[in-house]
């Protein structure tokens, strides 16, 4: 190393401020903050352009911990250039209510872009921050005014690069050349079971190239070739660069660094009085930072001015193209058009008209050609399924051909494809959906896991939902994934029954501007439901009477998607015979829950026991509804392959079932 330790003070106060951190709290990961302080220091100090006093400002550099265990990091950086992140809030470190949880957890804390921690999906965050500048610079920059224009930085570790995901989102970043993108790899060669070069051989460089990357190599402590790396960076547009930087796990540490034992564990009082020594830090007492310390690191003054210039261009850019200043505006700040709720509705009331017998899959393709059109912010895209999916409307355009398109050809990349919309999201100036079929939401599980922890509006199209796709068999039939979609905080799905569903599915999503939602879509034509206007206006409450009992009320049919024209046959049969029975269409029961106690007794009176809910997947998720002593009837077991109507005989999930089920009841 070129300058002893001892004078890297600016770096040193990371080191000093994570060891004790973690030490304080018990628990942590003091090494890969002590490992990569050296990078962060050139990174944050000479290059990342952002402002401490406006975290939201829309022309920052974005900065993800794809490497989230080592948060302690993050914190520090945040800490020291000035953002609202106290040292009492660094001695907090992962207490209850703390901003500085565990893991970096968006929302907590002023610039904290993303959350991280489940290994990969920040890289894959980061692709699709930098999809989103990308393209909305092509979308709003004009020749004479770059009004978007800032790069995406992202720390990862080897255990983001053993995690599959990288090697998806990585390899579809070096296909779009997303050159704004800029990597810096901690290259310790430690995880938490020791070195790894065990279980992880890989030429990560060749690796990279083969993606289409620039790849460059460093020492992870020398500062100059890290600058001179980042300039590199920089200087290509057309790429997106992977710096490799040698690093040594918890460097300052005496006894413990370039070991495990550094990895997830304080270091120890004593160990930590060492490292003090080691590193030439003159005061003893833990968290101390000196006030020149603080004044090299803070970046209040020098942010301001940035975003200062950047308000300036954004003037003059107003001046000569009010629209489009006005139009990015508010896609930035997440308002949808002021006239969507009209245009949602006309076409709602226009699939009631029409009345047709389609796929709710081709319903959602006629939604996206109804309603993209006056939502440009709609970047879209699906896992190599979009003849399936029915996901390209009249005016999609690939981003691949034209910089600023608005569809996303992601390859069959489900969990990549979820986690950078992720990041799309995030950006802000968009809304992402991703499709594939349901089956394969599997792949993307823990992605729609974090977009609902981070309460984004990610739309998660998923076809062929049930056993009703038929031939492909039981590898491709969904039987327990719509309950667990259900079972996930913060998130909605909706199963429609028809084209008017769908339609209010797609307005309901997108006026849901703090959770994702998951659309479940059939393969196979569903009929048109006959409804009033009052019935299709209480849609939105996520379950409704569809049917209405003819004379006293005696029992209640509740169904979804495929499964409503069951219910609805039986309800005819059992009218004949003079049974009492309503059927509830319950589209999104999540939705439905949260109404007012009032309406939820009008649709479900709770003195009717007589209960059967139906629906062609896992049967455990409807008792809630039914109660113990209802019957539900769906699949408790996985599917067979053969035409979709001998499987619903084979299975048991027919209109005959469904009066039999009521009949027992009464």
């Amino acid at each position: 190393m070129p300058t002893p330790l001892n004078q890297r003070h600016t770096a040193n106060a990371i080191r000093i401020l994570a060891m004790d951190a973690v030490q304080k709290a018990n628990s942590g990961h003091p090494g890969a903050p002590m490992g990569m302080a050296d990078i962060a220091d050139v990174l944050w100090r000479e290059f990342l352009n952002h402002n401490p006093n406006n975290a939201n400002w829309a022309n920052r550099d974005r900065f993800v911990l794809s490497n989230g265990h080592g948060s302690m990091l993050l914190y520090a950086l945040l800490h020291l250039s000035g953002y609202d992140l106290t040292l009492n809030d660094i001695k907090n470190f992962r207490q209850l209510h703390s901003k500085t949880a565990g893991h970096p957890e968006y929302g907590y804390a002023d610039g904290i872009e993303t959350t991280t921690g489940p290994l990969g999906q920040g890289i894959a965050n980061a692709v699709g921050f930098a999809l989103a500048e990308k393209t909305l610079a092509a979308q709003f920059n004009k020749a004479n005014n770059a009004i978007i224009d800032h790069h995406t930085y992202c720390f990862l570790g080897d255990g983001c690069l053993m995690e599959g995901i990288s090697h998806e989102a990585c390899s579809l970043a070096g296909t779009l050349g997303l050159g704004k993108l800029i990597v810096y790899y901690d290259d310790n060669g430690i995880s938490i079971d020791g070195e790894v070069e065990g279980w992880f051989s890989d030429d990560t460089a060749k690796r990279f190239e083969a993606y289409g990357w620039q790849v460059l190599n460093v020492d992870g402590h020398d500062s100059e070739q890290i600058r001179t790396a980042t300039l590199s960076a920089k200087a290509e547009t057309t790429k997106p660069t992977l710096i490799i930087c040698k690093t040594v796990i918890g460097l300052g540490s005496p006894n413990k660094q370039g070991k495990e034992d550094c990895h997830g564990a304080p270091l120890g009082v004593d160990e930590i009085a060492l490292a003090r020594d080691m590193l030439g830090w003159e005061n003893s007492e833990p968290f101390a930072i000196s006030d020149e310390i603080y004044q090299a690191w803070n970046a209040k003054v020098a942010g301001q001015a940035k975003e200062d210039k950047w308000n300036a261009q954004f003037a003059d850019y107003q001046a000569k193209y009010p629209d489009e200043a006005a139009e990015l505006q508010r896609r930035l700040s997440g308002e949808l058009p002021s006239d969507f709720i009209t245009k949602a509705d006309e076409f709602i009331a226009l699939c009631h008209t029409k009345g047709e017998s389609i796929a709710t899959r081709k319903a959602s393709q006629n939604a996206l050609n109804a309603l993209a059109p006056a939502l440009p912010e709609i970047l879209g895209g699906s896992a190599d399924l979009a003849g399936s999916n029915l996901t390209l409307w009249k005016d999609a355009k690939g981003v691949q051909s034209h910089a600023d398109g608005n569809y996303v050809h992601y390859g069959v990349r489900e969990f990549a494809m979820t986690a950078i919309a992720n990041g799309v999201a995030l950006h802000g100036g968009f809304i992402p959906f991703t499709a594939t079929f349901l089956m394969f939401m599997e792949y993307a599980r823990n992605a729609v896991r974090m977009s609902a922890l981070m309460k984004q509006r990610v739309i998660n199209i998923y076809t062929h939902d049930s056993i009703g796709l038929g031939e492909d068999g039981p590898t491709h039939q969904p039987v327990e994934q719509i309950a667990s979609l259900r079972q996930t905080p913060n998130h909605f799905t909706w199963r429609p029954c028809d084209t008017v569903e769908t339609a209010v599915a797609y307005k309901s999503a997108l006026l849901t501007a703090h959770a994702p939602t998951s659309l479940i879509l059939s393969r196979q034509n569903l009929p048109h439901q006959a409804r009033s206007d009052e019935q299709i206006a209480l849609i939105e409450k996520g379950g409704y009477i569809l049917a209405k009992e003819q004379g006293e009320l005696q029992a209640i049919i509740i169904a979804t998607g495929s499964e409503v024209e069951l219910a609805m046959n039986a309800y005819h049969s059992l009218s004949e015979q003079g049974v009492g029975v309503r059927v509830v269409s319950m589209p999104c029961a999540e939705i439905f829950v949260n109404q007012d106690k009032d309406y939820v007794e009008s649709v479900l009176p709770n003195a009717v026991r007589a209960r059967v809910a139906v629906e062609a997947g896992i049967t455990d998720y409807w008792y809630k509804f039914v109660g113990l002593d209802g019957k539900v009837i769906g699949m408790t077991s996985f599917g067979e392959s053969a035409p979709a109507k001998e499987l619903f005989k084979h299975f048991g999930i027919t209109s005959e079932a469904v009066v039999e089920a009521v009949q027992s009841l009464i």
